[in-house]
């Protein structure tokens, strides 16, 4: 009576619904759902950016802060001076050679041959070790050479804003479910401004600037002539006229930002000739020349001439957000990277207990044949579960492998060290089910953020602002070129007599001191005098008649200017459905876990009244190899929804560009790849092992609402 009393218990047990098993705690409850056919109320539009009256529009967008992001001792904006060492600007600059090597922080992780990683480790060691950071990094520098060039008045050679994605296993395959109904989180990331189908071949266009480095050029020649004559008549009888001469020319050249240009030539040559003509030998010529040109239409001003020193700056503005914008992403990615691992390391540990199970009940069902208890065919069944729970833990253990080694490339610059290549990473961290703040936020507040947040939009906007100058060059690039221009010189001679000059009059040598010898020093002095002045103003025009390049041009800018209008409009559209989608996500995320809790504990509560049964005489090996096989799936089900939510959390905070905030990363030192603080990342719980089956109750709890 006993014994079937306990079967009858045990059947009950069985035909509980999964209702009935352990409910979740109030914690995992989601907010009561609206109804999504419901009439919205009707509401003034609160924030507005095209300037057009009734049109939802953002907030400014907040920016990266400090500028400039700094990572290197070495000012890239400033020149080499001469103070101090007359050749420092022409010698060359030397960059610092790239750090190949891994930080001690990953070899002080590791203890007893493993790994035990955290994932506010992981983080940090991505901020210190990633190339796609390192690479990213490098860019704020080459930003800072722009700024040189433009100070110089040179063309730019542009800065780089799109994402370095190299970074293998952020878009991995052990996390399959998740998501909001847009299914948006499978496109984040997003890339840099310039994207997107935009045409930028105008930026940097329009009017030359001034080179406003001055440039100093001189010419040292010494010449040796001889010149035979076809007629002696006019070299005094000489069959060949010899001059030897030395030149000394020098110019100044200088451009300034208000289109004017500025050329000061002094020239200087000492000639010695046979010439008998000649009254000077050795002759000194020396002159000088100083010539200022003002640009008047096209070319004129600081606006024209100045402008790439703004452009420089907006695009190291744009490289400081394209950075922080690399670092989400980056941060984002390594967290995909770490739920895929724990998610693997969880499944691995889940293979094992099925092994163990499925190991125990064929061991069982050989002690039970011995005796003649069970038929040999139960023995086959267990025995083919045995193999099959084996195949499936080789194929998790080797998942988890390739995950350890994902995490591992993502955190390390080289794996060299054999210790740290061969050893395996144990994660440390399990997401908690607490409530964000996020998830109970109203989505309009959400989008406020993400819009005042998102890297994105200020490179979109900076863009804009480049676009604005370059439209302001085009227009004058159509004016004809009108350039006035002032002149002032001279020009003095000195020398000593010619023994050998004759005079034309008389066919004789002039007598000694007829005429005066001159120093340097006197015709250096007569150039300033007055004695022999050279000046003079004067306009040149240049008017290109039908202007056709130029049109096309300006109207080319202003296209452009419009298509990044657009591009900015839908950047916004964008973004609020994407963080409205990701809020959904997380609604979804959860009640998935839930779910899939709900199931596991049923599936083992079930295999517990199975396994009861089975000892009792009153089940089978199929049934409880069936069940076995339902707690599997259930625990598979678990680990996914989980992971999946924890990616889904992560990619929220990317959404809404807060990710450095809420983790407590200092952007400057992940510009300087030294961190110094830890991040203190929310919402994580330490590893714990499954629940045994609880016993079912009678009366069902009630979940909260």
């Amino acid at each position: 009576m006993q014994a079937a009393a306990s079967i009858a218990l045990l059947l009950m047990s069985v035909c509980t619904q999964p209702g009935m098993a352990q409910q979740p705690s109030p914690t995992t409850q989601a907010p009561p759902q609206t109804n999504p056919t419901a009439p919205a109320a009707p509401q003034p539009v609160q924030n507005d950016t095209t300037g057009q009256p009734g049109l939802p529009q953002a907030p400014a967008p907040k920016p990266t802060e400090p500028l400039y992001l700094r990572d290197t001792s070495i000012d890239y904006t400033k020149p080499k001076s001469h103070l101090w060492n007359p050749i420092a600007p022409y010698t060359a600059t030397n960059v610092p050679s790239a750090l190949l090597t891994n930080t001690d922080r990953l070899k002080s992780l590791l203890r007893d041959g493993k790994i035990y990683l955290s994932l506010a480790d992981a983080v940090d060691l991505a901020l210190e070790n990633n190339y796609d950071i390192a690479i990213a990094r490098v860019n704020l520098d080459i930003a800072d050479t722009d700024i040189l060039r433009a100070k110089a008045g040179s063309f730019l050679r542009g800065v780089s804003t799109g994402l370095v994605t190299n970074t293998l296993g952020g878009s991995t395959q052990t996390i399959l479910s998740g998501g909001g109904p847009g299914a948006t989180s499978a496109g984040a990331g997003g890339g840099g401004a310039g994207l997107g189908g935009l045409v930028t071949s105008t930026n940097g266009g329009g009017p030359a600037p001034e080179q406003r480095d001055p440039v100093l050029q001189g010419t040292l020649q010494y010449e040796q002539l001889a010149q035979p004559q076809l007629n002696t008549l006019f070299s005094g009888g000489q069959q060949v006229l010899n001059t030897n001469t030395a030149t000394y020319n020098f110019t100044y050249n200088q451009g300034f930002v208000t289109g004017t240009s500025l050329q000061v030539g002094f020239t200087n040559s000492r000639a010695t000739t046979n010439n008998p003509f000649s009254n000077y030998s050795p002759s000194i010529n020396s002159g000088f020349r100083a010539t200022a040109t003002q640009h008047l239409l096209q070319g004129f001003g600081w606006g024209v001439n100045g402008r790439f020193v703004i452009q420089a700056k907006n695009d190291r503005r744009i490289t400081d957000s394209s950075f922080r914008q690399q670092l989400l992403y980056t941060v984002n990615q390594v967290e995909y990277v770490y739920w895929a691992l724990v998610s693997a390391y969880e499944d691995e540990q889940a293979k094992e207990r099925a092994l163990a199970q499925s190991t125990q009940l064929t061991a069982d069902n050989r002690k039970q044949l011995e005796i003649g208890t069970l038929a040999p065919l139960d023995v086959v069944n267990s025995d083919s579960a045995v193999a099959t729970d084996k195949q499936a833990l080789v194929a998790s253990k080797t998942n988890l492998e390739y995950q350890q080694l994902l995490m591992k490339q993502a955190i390390a610059r080289n794996l060299n060290d054999p210790q740290l290549a061969n050893a395996p990473v144990i994660p440390t961290d399990r997401v908690s089910l607490e409530r964000l703040a996020e998830e109970d936020t109203p989505a309009e507040d959400l989008v406020k953020q993400a819009y005042t947040n998102n890297p994105q939009i200020e490179q979109a906007v900076l863009s804009l602002k480049n676009n604005e100058i370059t439209i302001k060059a085009f227009k004058n690039g159509l004016l004809p070129t009108v350039d006035a221009y002032a002149f002032y010189g001279a020009n003095a001679l000195g020398g000593s007599q010619n023994p050998g000059a004759i005079n034309f009059n008389t066919g004789q040598p002039y007598p000694p001191n007829t005429f005066p010898a001159v120093g340097y020093s006197t015709a250096f002095g007569n150039l300033f005098n007055g004695s022999a002045p050279d000046k003079g103003v004067g306009v040149n025009v240049n008017v290109t008649l039908r202007n056709r390049t130029a049109q096309a041009d300006q109207a080319r800018s202003q296209m452009e200017y419009r298509q990044t209008e657009m591009r900015l409009q839908q950047l916004y559209a964008q973004i609020r459905i994407q963080v409205t989608n990701q809020q959904y996500a997380l609604t979804n995320d959860r009640a998935q876990v839930v779910a899939a809790q709900a199931a596991r504990d049923y599936a083992a509560q079930s295999l517990d009244a199975e396994q009861k049964k089975y000892k009792l005489g009153a089940s089978t090996t199929a049934n409880v190899l069936q069940q076995g096989r339902n707690l599997a799936v259930s625990e598979n089900s678990l680990i996914s929804a989980t992971a999946a939510y924890a990616r889904d959390r992560s990619l929220l905070h990317q959404l809404l560009a807060n990710t450095l905030e809420t983790y407590g990363i200092s952007i400057e030192s992940a510009a300087s790849g030294v961190m110094n603080q830890n991040p203190v990342i929310p919402g994580l719980t330490a590893p714990k092992a499954p629940e045994a089956p609880k016993p079912i109750s009678v009366t069902p709890n009630t979940p909260p609402q």
